[in-house]
């Protein structure tokens, strides 16, 4: 038996999707058309998002995704830094290197969770909240060969000394995970990253990734 739905809430969810989902926003004659409704709704549903400030309004009348997603975004760090925790832990025993969850913030890779080793002398100090661009680093370059690869599964990346001097990382991206972007990776000192860590990369990144759906 199919559960009871809100069409208005599916519509709302459905025209937010569809805002996110472009660069130049949308005008309420464009919005009708993909969702097959008329002028009228369109209206009331971006007044509705508008008073909850999930939707703005430009001077041309094209409509975009507003500031207050950002705010509801803001909390969907901490559920994927509690779902990515165990996998993480696992990742950093096992290797004896600090592991990180990445995920995309704007033009940047930012760390929202990290986990270090507990048996090792010395290891690469990484905070969560630490930024970088995508273009730099393991992290930021992992989620990017995600973006970028006709290969469904990129592999990991490896990279040295672009973050830190002395430091390796490597990283391998979320797949298959609705609305996150994100890489699960390693940083270590090392001059080269031994190739079982690039694999044990690509493994713990499946477990997060599973742990997300």
């Amino acid at each position: 038996m199919t559960a009871e739905t809100s069409q208005t809430l599916d519509r709302g969810l459905r025209v937010l999707k569809l805002l996110a989902d472009t660069d130049h926003g949308l005008t309420v004659t464009e919005l009708s058309g993909k969702l097959g409704v008329n002028r009228t709704v369109v209206y009331r549903l971006l007044a509705t998002l508008e008073q909850h400030a999930l939707v703005r309004r430009d001077l041309g009348g094209r409509a975009r995704v507003g500031l207050g997603v950002l705010r509801l975004g803001r909390q969907v760090h901490p559920l994927v830094r509690e779902a990515a925790l165990p996998a993480l832990r696992s990742l950093a025993e096992d290797i004896g290197a600090t592991a990180h969850l990445t995920l995309v913030d704007g033009t940047e890779a930012l760390a929202v969770a990290v986990v270090e080793p507990t048996w090792t002398d010395y290891h690469v100090a990484y905070r969560a909240g630490f930024r970088h661009p995508l273009e730099r680093g393991a992290a930021g370059k992992a989620i990017l060969s995600a973006r970028h690869s006709p290969n469904p599964d990129p592999g990991y990346t490896l990279t040295h000394g672009e973050l830190e001097a002395g430091a390796s990382g490597a990283a391998a991206p979320l797949l298959g995970v609705t609305g996150v972007e994100g890489s699960v990776g390693v940083v270590m000192l090392t001059d080269a990253v031994p190739e079982r860590v690039g694999h044990r990369v690509m493994e713990a990144a499946r477990e997060v990734a599973d742990a997300l759906r």
